[in-house]
């Protein structure tokens, strides 16, 4: 539901390709902050002290404990700890039970949640082109397949390495997002028995959140596949542009 009145208007593969270009050049210096920022040595410092101990405890990026783990550790990491965090802030209009599915921020808040993780799943499986990184989020969380890129993309802004500065950019990333408007409903979302008791009031919040990780859990799975799907085929011919659309279907519904 619309916070006002407006006319119903279906965007463009192109219009849709632009909000997200926006969004991914937002994303990707946030993730730059998350992963190199380090200005006391503290992430790699032998021996370690309090802080440098707790960083590797919990497999922080760009840590000793980090270089350990597997991709699919890395990813799973950035579902369950970045993405899980992220998504307090996504359940949390759930106390409000069922007004809260009458106002349009907790699809904007899940649409903005989830992109980020996709992003970080992206790059952990090596993809770091924008253009790659648009088409992945359109295919998951829109459902629309961008296989012709017109554009070259946004150039990254620049983000301060200050709370207020990496506030500043969430809040853009906000922005940019809700210009997409309807295509925030497309994107995965809880399953329907956390659907249900999120219209409670109070406890609602918690099947939101519990919902929305699952979500957001079946999002960063889909994300995975399409990556895949894009890797030439060993010995076969090149795959055809609907096998995408039928694997994210099958992937969302898992």
């Amino acid at each position: 539901m619309k916070l006002l009145p407006t006319p119903d208007v279906t965007l463009t593969d192109a219009e849709v390709e632009d909000a997200l270009r926006h969004a991914v050049a937002v994303i990707n210096p946030l993730l730059y902050v998350l992963w190199r920022t380090d200005p006391f040595d503290l992430k790699r410092r032998t021996p370690p002290n309090a802080v440098s101990w707790a960083l590797n405890a919990a497999d922080f990026p760009g840590t000793l404990a980090w270089d350990d783990l597997s991709t699919d550790d890395k990813i799973s990491w950035w579902v369950w700890r970045v993405g899980a965090l992220n998504t307090i802030v996504v359940a949390f209009p759930g106390v409000l039970g069922v007004l809260a599915r009458r106002l349009p921020i907790q699809d904007l808040l899940g649409f903005a949640s989830q992109a980020i993780v996709l992003c970080a799943v992206a790059r952990e499986l090596g993809v770091t082109d924008y253009r790659r990184q648009v088409r992945l989020l359109a295919w998951v969380l829109c459902g629309r397949d961008l296989s012709v890129v017109v554009h070259d993309g946004h150039p990254p802004v620049s983000i301060p390495l200050t709370p207020l500065g990496i506030a500043k950019a969430l809040w853009n990333l906000a922005g940019v997002l809700d210009a997409i408007g309807d295509e925030l409903a497309k994107r995965p979302h809880p399953r329907a028995p956390f659907r249900y008791v999120a219209m409670l009031p109070a406890v609602g919040v918690v099947a939101a959140y519990l919902g929305e990780c699952g979500a957001l859990s079946r999002a960063a799975k889909a994300g995975q596949q399409w990556i895949e799907t894009q890797k030439p085929p060993q010995g076969g011919g090149p795959a055809r542009a609907g096998d995408g659309n039928r694997t994210r279907v099958a992937s969302l519904e898992d």
